[in-house]
């Protein structure tokens, strides 16, 4: 089965910088799209940032364009998402996600129904 690790996690001030990993276990990465999702309390679920095996396509949500950037090192089999100017609203368990490689709409990289392997997530806290 295929696995995710996360980590780097942890508690930053507002204007703060952190950067998550995700080493993907039991799935040839190189063939892998992946994406960061986050999840704040009592919230839905949303998209962050993708990239697709190629490292061609990475779409973010718009509200972490320009601090937000997502990464691989294929030679690691690891994703990462390194996170600056870090706001309150930032605020969220954040979960690494990875499905097999497929050229489809950039659209479909945003839908977390698109991937079938789940990290455990990773709480960042951003305080003000």
């Amino acid at each position: 089965q295929v696995q995710l690790v996360e980590s780097g996690g942890g508690l930053v001030q507002a204007g703060g910088s952190l950067r998550l990993s995700c080493a993907v276990l039991g799935r040839t990465f190189d063939n892998s799209d992946m994406g960061w999702f986050r999840q704040a309390p009592g919230k839905e679920r949303e998209f962050v940032a993708a990239i697709r095996w190629t490292a061609g396509s990475t779409p973010y949500a718009e509200s972490v364009k320009g601090r937000f950037t997502i990464s691989r090192d294929n030679a690691k089999n690891t994703v990462y998402l390194q996170m600056n100017s870090l706001k309150p609203e930032d605020t969220a368990v954040y979960y690494c996600a990875t499905r097999v490689g497929r050229w489809e709409r950039e659209a479909m990289l945003r839908d977390s129904n698109q991937y079938d392997g789940w990290g455990q997530g990773t709480q960042v806290t951003v305080s003000s």
